[in-house]
C-alpha cells in the first residue's frame, strides 16, 4: 500500500513539474515567413474604390450635385474652409488626401476609422466617429468634385 501511494505521489509530482519540456522555445517568435505582412497603405483607404477617374475641366453638374449632397449631409459637421467644427474643414483635403481615400471615407466610414491609419488620426484629433450618412457610390463621386471645386476656387 505505502508503494502504491509512493508511486502515485511521484508521478504526480512528475507530472505538474515536468512541463513539455519545450519551455525554452515558449518565448521565442514564430519565424517570419509565417508572420503575415501587414497591408502596405497605399493612401487610398479601405473600400470598394480602388482608381478613381478625374475630370479635366471639373464637371460644372457633378459639383454642382456634390455641393447640394454637401449641404444636406456633411455642412453640419465639415466648413468648406480649413476651420475644423466638429469633423475637419475640407479646404485643400484634395491636395492632402488621394480621391479614392475621399470616396472610401464617405462611403465606407465604419471600417476606415476601423482600420485605415490616417482616418484613425483623423479620430483622434476631432474625438468624434463620422456617422455613416449612406451616401452612394455616385453621390461620393458627385462631393469629390465639389471639393476639388472648393480646392480650386479657394
Amino acid at each position: 500500500m505505502k508503494q502504491l501511494i509512493f508511486f502515485t505521489l511521484l508521478a504526480l509530482f512528475i507530472v505538474a513539474c515536468g512541463g513539455s519540456g519545450n519551455d525554452q522555445n515558449a518565448n521565442v517568435p514564430p519565424p517570419k515567413s509565417m508572420i503575415p505582412d501587414p497591408p502596405k497603405d497605399d493612401g487610398k483607404g479601405i473600400g470598394e474604390f480602388k482608381n478613381v477617374t478625374l475630370n479635366d475641366p471639373l464637371n460644372a453638374d457633378m459639383a454642382k450635385n456634390g455641393k447640394a449632397i454637401f449641404d444636406l449631409k456633411c455642412a453640419a459637421c465639415h466648413r468648406l474652409s480649413d476651420k475644423r467644427i466638429v469633423g475637419p474643414g475640407f479646404k485643400g483635403i484634395t491636395d492632402r488626401r488621394k480621391p479614392e481615400w475621399i470616396m472610401n471615407m464617405v462611403t465606407n466610414v465604419e471600417t476606415m476609422l476601423d482600420q485605415d491609419p490616417a482616418a484613425q488620426k483623423l479620430l483622434e484629433e476631432c474625438l468624434t466617429r463620422m456617422p455613416n450618412q449612406n451616401v452612394s457610390a455616385n453621390d461620393a463621386r458627385d462631393i469629390l468634385e465639389f471639393l476639388y471645386q472648393n480646392d480650386v476656387e479657394s
